[in-house]
């Protein structure tokens, strides 16, 4: 498995200490870009959070994630959370070791009370000490929160004095990506108050049985019911031990909020938000434990255009860090059209450029403080695509393609919307679901290059 290291370098760790307003909470930072560039130890907020307990329980929610592997529970990930200044808000994200979960906190203008939230994004230290610190916080007293360093110590702090080393897989890459590109597909299929929120996901099995298939649930009435075919309106809900790290924050929440793509048959993934306080925790799951978001390839047609790759380029300079992007407007500066502009977000999603958020049904800005690229250069299927096409193994006739791999040769097939299907195993198994084989992967890159060529040479 093809693996980069992040290297994390904090100022001091990150620690709950008293003050003279109550209590303190300094997140410290680990290089990050904000409007003026890469810096190393950006600060983004400086203030009260309104709703202390339940923030501190939401931020160990999103940590509990980041350290978990809900699939073969060895090597536990501990990849700190990534923190984005969105100008009205803070985001905290992570992804589990497995790549099967994304955890997202937003702590909104409601639950922030001091100066204006900055722009940027970085990683934050949550220490071992810290999470202790923050499991035993009671009451309400006043909680200042400081991400980043104090302000008269930005220019005086000297070597980092806190290191962290940790493996990045590239499928754990695709999977941050990937998880974005899902959710954009998503629709708001059940909404739950907090009480019954608590029923339910106290009701829910501890684990899924082996062999057996995801199960599904459908509103019924003013709760959930488990169902074992994906009916109209169901959403699946694979591993749903997954959904431990809610239990955090559960007894604050005023609703859960269920979303899902429009079920076709196989597993899917879901996403499941808790509204509390000036806050939402949510958890956007894979179609399986075994089964991270990296190999959906919902984000492989984007890659594989020149044209998506030029729209990336000019979209990505008008982005400022916006908590939610208008997709009209940004077609408006740019002078592209909505889709264009769609299918350029989701390529820079891919550079982990940007996020979606499914309570606003939006996508937005921030810059993961990692090299994202490496989604792209190394995705196995996008790498075997363009070896196929550079030695010379697919043959186009009109909607009919050949494609010669190994020692077989498969028919890709070009229907009248548009939409590729392969004579492959992948095709057979999925149809589609999992994003093209890398035979329609090949085809589709060669017809785009042949529709250039002809273009080309009838403008000259």
């Amino acid at each position: 498995m093809t693996r980069s290291v992040q290297a994390l370098a904090y100022a001091r760790p990150s620690a709950l200490e008293p003050s003279g307003s109550g209590r303190l909470l300094g997140l410290e930072t680990s290089g990050g870009l904000t409007p003026l560039g890469a810096e190393p130890r950006p600060r983004f907020f400086s203030g009260f959070l309104t709703s202390p307990r339940i923030a501190a329980r939401g931020l160990l929610a999103v940590a509990d994630v980041a350290a978990a592997r809900y699939h073969q529970r060895i090597r536990p990930g501990s990849l700190d959370p990534v923190v984005t200044g969105n100008g009205d808000r803070l985001r905290f994200e992570s992804f589990s070791g497995c790549g099967g979960v994304y955890a997202r906190l937003d702590v909104l203008s409601a639950g922030l009370d001091g100066a204006r939230t900055g722009h940027g994004t970085t990683n934050v230290d949550v220490n071992n000490p810290l999470r202790e610190a923050l499991s035993r916080l009671t009451g309400e007293d006043p909680l200042h929160l400081r991400v980043g360093p104090e302000e008269l110590a930005v220019t005086t702090l000297e070597g980092p004095v806190v290191e962290k080393k940790v493996p990045l897989p590239d499928r754990w890459l695709r999977g941050f990506a990937e998880a974005q590109v899902s959710s954009a597909g998503f629709d708001l299929r059940a909404e739950l108050s907090g009480a019954e929120a608590v029923r339910f996901l106290h009701s829910l099995p501890r684990t899924q049985a082996r062999g057996r298939g995801p199960m599904w649930v459908v509103p019924s009435g003013r709760t959930l019911r488990p169902t074992t075919r994906p009916v109209a309106g169901a959403v699946c809900l694979a591993g749903p031990e997954r959904l431990a790290a809610l239990e955090r924050v559960l007894r604050h929440a005023s609703a859960l909020r269920v979303y899902g793509p429009v079920p076709d048959g196989g597993p899917a993934p879901s996403a499941w938000e808790v509204a509390l306080p000036g806050m939402r925790l949510t958890l956007t799951l894979s179609p399986d434990p075994a089964r991270g978001f990296s190999g959906e390839g919902g984000v492989l047609e984007a890659l594989a255009t020149r044209e998506a790759a030029r729209d990336a380029e000019l979209v990505s300079v008008l982005l400022a860090w916006e908590p939610r992007i208008d997709l009209a407007d940004l077609a408006g500066q740019s002078g592209l059209s909505v889709a264009r502009v769609r299918a350029a977000l989701t390529r820079l999603g891919t550079a982990g450029r940007v996020g979606y958020d499914v309570a606003e049904a939006a996508y937005f800005h921030r810059e993961l403080p990692y090299d994202a690229d490496r989604a792209e250069r190394h995705n196995p299927r996008l790498v075997a695509a363009r070896t196929l096409l550079a030695e010379g193994a697919v043959v186009l006739d009109g909607t009919l393609a050949s494609v010669e791999s190994g020692e077989r040769r498969y028919q890709v097939r070009e229907s009248a919307d548009g939409r590729l299907s392969c004579t492959c195993t992948w095709w057979a198994e999925y149809r589609g679901r999992r994003g093209p084989c890398k035979h329609a992967l090949a085809v589709r890159i060669a017809r785009r290059g042949a529709r250039v060529e002809t273009v080309a040479g009838g403008t000259r």
